[in-house]
């Protein structure tokens, strides 16, 4: 986060303190000026309420009038009509709502503090027959650069030298780190795991996949969206105004009495004034955005929730979102020996392997294992591991290394002294909720899809497994890419490598227990469990509460339609309309509260 970014923060907190010093104040001066009816209090309790209401009131003179200028005049209309209380309660209210409005928008952060991490600001660069430390951005093409293990790589590339496993889940997303050696492409954000390697530079820095993820982040941050007040009274505040204007200037001209139309006229403002809307359509998003975290969905706002209830296309990352992110064995077939001892030859030949499928096959073994009967362990880099288990030469691995005549997807293959004895089937496991909540997703009318880093031959079983289609291989801005060919589109994601398309997406949905940073502040929604099964139920609930804000909204300018007329034929006085203006509010507010009802 940038100085500027820390500033913005600091001066928003401080405009946030300031508001609510302002609401107490201005709500202890209402009462106590209620009680003793003084009228220089009322206005000293409205001053200190409505002051920003009033200037930018006055500055939307020069374009569009919105709903300050709307407030302004209808509540100096209740001056002029002698009813204060009304008047400085319009301000209270509204102070109110928009104070939980901007409060809950503002807990999003603007920061991806996380994703720096992918960041190498240094690379060390062979000059003269040694490695020099070198800035990443003043590395030409076709230089070479030595990374350790532990290491990330500064810059992509070709590896000239050594081989290793790669951990690349932060731009791919693959849990399993991935092995490399000579000829093959490796990308900046890579992290070394276990031996030196030489690489060729052939990118400059501003050209790294790094880079690009950044600045696509960076370009990407999603505008809020217009607040539904604002859009309201950009069409409803002129009219009002207007026919305000109407009924002073033009029955006076036919009828006479200049001061009776002008005090209708001051009334049908003051009836106009949309007291009830300002009060539960805020109401509304909020007891939505409650009963969500009451089941552990975290929406970052009023516009998170009225973009979710818009969503007709998700699409889900792979690895730690669908699946669990942990591989586990589920067949093994034995061909020219048991089935045990093709798992207890495996097991003991991974014995000293710290590979996520060696961890997968020792956990199913789950029996003790003889350190003293394993001898002359060796590791093949992209083949697999070979050791001499109580005098049996054994190999686990691909194909080719173990003799196999066929290869499978997903499996590991097994030799016993020169002879093929077997495959086991390993597979990244889906999550328990995963099919139901893909099954409700469908239920509901949403077009669901995978988009994963993860390789083809490990993402589509599982795609399979849902009913869904997949797009695999896709880096970070291949992602962006994808999501960007849906309109109304959620992404739900959990790493580093997620965030990007996070930010692009409609709505961006994290998840808070295992999501890293970056994916949770670059999402609209966080789902605090993990739980995939949340999803169909904030679908529920933003729908639920849309439904709601758009019943009070009829329902409000309904009445006001209806009790303004009244009061331009003269049928009511100022108490009424008050009465109705009230009544409107309470119901409207109760009518709001059901957003909290959503049946799971």
């Amino acid at each position: 986060m940038s100085c500027n970014d820390h500033k913005c923060c600091e001066h928003e907190e401080e405009n946030r303190s300031f508001l609510i010093i302002r609401i107490i104040l201005g709500t202890i001066l209402f009462a106590v000026s209620f009680i003793i009816e003084n009228k220089p209090l009322f206005i000293v309790s409205y001053l200190i309420l409505g002051y920003d209401v009033i200037i930018n009131a006055a500055k939307s003179i020069k374009n569009m009038f919105n709903e300050h200028f709307l407030m302004t005049i209808a509540t100096l209309g209740a001056f002029f009509l002698d009813e204060f209380p009304e008047a400085v309660a319009v301000m209270l209210f509204y102070q109110i709502g928009e104070f939980l409005a901007d409060y809950a928008q503002d807990k999003a952060k603007d920061s991806i503090g996380a994703l720096m991490d992918l960041r190498c600001d240094s690379a060390k660069v062979l000059q003269n027959g040694e490695f020099i430390k070198t800035p990443s951005e003043h590395v030409e093409t076709g230089e070479t650069v030595q990374v350790l293990p532990g290491e990330k790589i500064p810059l992509d590339g070709i590896i000239t030298k050594g081989h290793a496993y790669l951990d690349t889940k932060s731009l791919t997303g693959e849990s399993v780190p991935r092995s490399c050696t000579v000829g093959d492409e490796v990308l900046s954000g890579f992290v070394v795991k276990d031996s030196v390697i030489e690489i060729q530079v052939a990118k400059k820095y501003s050209d790294s996949a790094a880079s690009k993820i950044l600045a696509l982040l960076n370009d990407e941050k999603k505008a809020r969206t217009e607040k539904f007040i604002t859009r309201f009274a950009k069409i409803y505040t002129p009219i009002v105004v207007f026919l305000a204007a109407l009924v002073a200037v033009i029955p006076p001209v036919f009828a006479g009495n200049k001061a009776v139309w002008l005090y209708r006229a001051i009334l049908f403002l003051v009836v106009s004034c949309p007291c009830a809307l300002v009060v539960s359509v805020p109401l509304t998003y909020f007891a939505g955005i409650g009963c969500a975290s009451i089941r552990g969905i975290l929406i970052k706002g009023a516009s998170s929730l009225e973009k979710a209830a818009k969503i007709k296309n998700i699409a889900f990352d792979k690895t730690g979102t669908l699946t669990d992110g942990k591989f586990c064995v589920r067949s093994v077939n034995a061909e020219y020996c048991t089935p045990f001892e093709l798992l207890k030859y495996s097991a003991y030949c991974e014995f000293y392997s710290n590979h996520p499928i060696a961890a997968a096959i020792k956990e199913y073994f789950n029996e003790k294992i003889d350190e003293g009967l394993i001898s002359d362990y060796r590791e093949i880099a992209g083949k697999g591991v070979s050791a001499n288990i109580d005098s049996h030469i054994v190999n686990v691995g691909s194909a080719d290394f173990a003799g196999a005549s066929h290869s499978e997807m997903n499996s590991v293959f097994v030799s016993v002294d020169g002879k093929y004895c077997g495959s086991i089937e390993v597979a990244d496991k889906l999550k328990p909720d995963s099919k139901n909540a893909v099954s409700a997703l469908k239920k509901l009318g949403i077009f669901a899809i995978m988009l994963t880093g993860d390789s083809k031959k490990n993402a589509e079983p599982v795609a399979d497994e849902l009913a869904i289609p997949c797009f695999a291989g896709l880096l970070p801005d291949k992602k962006v890419e994808k999501i960007r060919e849906f309109e109304n589109s959620a992404f739900v994601g959990d790493g580093i490598n997620d965030a990007p398309v996070l930010a692009v997406a409609d709505v961006g949905i994290s998840m808070g227990k295992i999501g890293s940073d970056a994916a949770i502040e670059a999402s609209d929604i966080v789902l605090a469990s993990d739980s995939l099964s949340k999803i169909p139920k904030l679908l529920k609930i933003s729908r639920k509460t849309m439904r709601i804000v758009y019943e009070n909204v009829v329902f409000s300018i309904l009445v006001k339609v209806i009790v303004m007329l009244l009061g331009i034929f003269g049928m009511l006085d100022v108490w009424v309309a008050v009465f109705a203006d009230v009544g409107v509010l309470i119901l409207a507010v109760l009518n709001a509260l059901r957003a909290f009802l959503v049946r799971d």
